[in-house]
């Protein structure tokens, strides 16, 4: 069988159905993933859940990946159409020893892939298992078993995880405020129509039928253009907020009254301070791409930032490492601590927002406006022959910065910030800059991308 090896991510398992993924190599990747945990676990006999998305190919690939695991000798519960993080749930609240979700995330519709989760959720990445499982797939290193596992299915994970998840938060005190959200006709809509079922407030519906051909348009809210019908909608229903969840229902990014976008910074900084206003004196974990605001909103609420290198597993690794109760991503990612794993929880993310807004009692932009006050460049991308070494032109150029090599190279001055990365998969260099002020930022932004693509 030919695979593809460039489908096995830092984070996920990922490639074009038809093309890099087809019902053998599904197969495949369960036997794989068989494998791995049984060679952890010893003989005790495994139970691992079993999710995917909406797309087009997923009933396919999660049948073949589910009869992988079970010819390996694996029982199987089968949770169906699920969010990425109901399947999290689903794998750590319910005392499972791993699972597979079938999702390409936000890709295109041609896209699928797969996301492994051990035991609590946590995560499998390249250095955590990927490896092992790109290595066992592509030379046929797994075996079936003599004694099959079995196939059962699990209802009702989805209200299982509002109820456990919305405990304590006082939604009763949650405004009527009028919400606007696009599900892009993805995951998210399960989740959302579940968490605001009790809730006071008018929610306006946009692309909640599930359907993998994305007829609107790309369930990818980082790119903007796939925001503009969820802000044009915020603005003729004179709404409070809208939101608008990715294609696998992990990520979620927000709108004011205005249809302007809140930056994720931002929100990350107000979701920590109400985490460590929980939780005096915790640790919150985000990550190093610039967001200068959110560490400042860290320290006032006297909380101890740690910053983790970009992905959402290496992320949650990190936050178990330090006991951190609360972190975010850039991205959009927002994880939760709980006392059955960590990761990534919109539930209590929207709930406690949506309590946080109702209590400043001002429209959203006006709250938010005190804390717009760095000027960020966005992500910028530049095709390059060699990461490396425009790495190591970067710390030469600006070797008068405080630099940090945690992620790619990271340079602070007084007055601006900025990290450079090179991309997981791609010959691509990723910007993120920002300053005290929109001149400098546009100048510094300029003056390093002159640096990155100098020939």
């Amino acid at each position: 069988m030919k695979v593809n090896p460039n489908i096995f991510k830092a984070y996920d398992i990922r490639g074009i159905w038809g093309q890099d993924l087809n019902p053998e190599i599904g197969e495949a990747i369960g036997r794989a993933f068989a494998r791995l945990l049984q060679k952890e676990n010893g003989e005790k006999k495994l139970k691992i859940v079993v999710g995917m998305d909406m797309r087009l190919s997923s009933p396919t690939l999660q049948e073949r990946v589910m009869a992988g695991l079970v010819d390996s000798g694996l029982n199987v519960v089968d949770v169906g159409l699920v969010s990425t993080p109901a399947f999290y749930f689903a794998v750590a609240y319910y005392g499972y020893d791993g699972g597979v979700q079938v999702s390409a995330s936000h890709n295109p519709k041609e896209y699928n892939g797969f996301k492994m989760v051990r035991a609590r959720a946590m995560p499998v990445g390249r250095d955590t298992g990927m490896n092992d499982l790109k290595e066992m797939v592509l030379h046929d290193m797994y075996q079936t078993s003599t004694i099959k596992g079995e196939v059962e299915e699990r209802h009702g994970v989805v209200e299982d995880m509002v109820k456990a998840q919305s405990a304590g938060i006082p939604t009763t005190r949650i405004s009527p405020l009028t919400i606007v959200v696009d599900a892009a006709n993805a995951m998210g809509a399960i989740d959302v129509e579940a968490m605001f079922a009790g809730l006071p407030c008018k929610l306006i519906k946009m692309n909640f039928e599930l359907d993998g051909s994305f007829p609107v348009h790309q369930p990818d809210p980082l790119d903007e253009k796939n925001l503009a019908v969820l802000r044009e909608a915020v603005l003729a229903h004179k709404a409070d907020m809208g939101i608008a969840p990715d294609g696998d229902g992990d990520r979620y990014f927000f709108v004011d009254e205005k249809g302007d976008v809140i930056r994720q910074e931002i929100l990350r900084g107000i979701m920590a301070q109400i985490a460590l206003h929980e939780h005096p004196g915790a640790t919150v974990c985000y990550d190093i791409r610039p967001g200068r605001i959110t560490r400042d909103m860290i320290e006032a609420a006297g909380g101890k930032g740690v910053v983790t290198p970009v992905g959402h597993s290496l992320i949650k690794q990190r936050m178990l490492e330090v006991n951190a109760v609360f972190g975010g991503e850039s991205s959009g990612h927002y994880f939760y601590q709980f006392s059955y794993g960590t990761f990534e929880a919109p539930v209590p993310l929207v709930l406690k927002f949506l309590l946080w807004v109702s209590e400043q009692k001002k429209p959203l932009s006006e709250i938010l406006a005190p804390y717009r006050k760095y000027f960020h460049s966005g992500e910028i991308n530049s095709e390059v022959a060699s990461v490396p070494s425009v790495l190591e032109r970067i710390k030469k150029h600006y070797a008068t910065g405080k630099i940090t090599l945690l992620d790619g190279v990271s340079v602070e001055f007084d007055d601006f910030w900025f990290n450079v990365r090179g991309s997981n998969t791609e010959p691509l260099i990723r910007l993120n800059l920002e300053a005290k002020t929109e001149a400098l930022m546009n100048a510094k932004r300029d003056e390093v991308l002159a640096v990155i693509r100098e020939s």
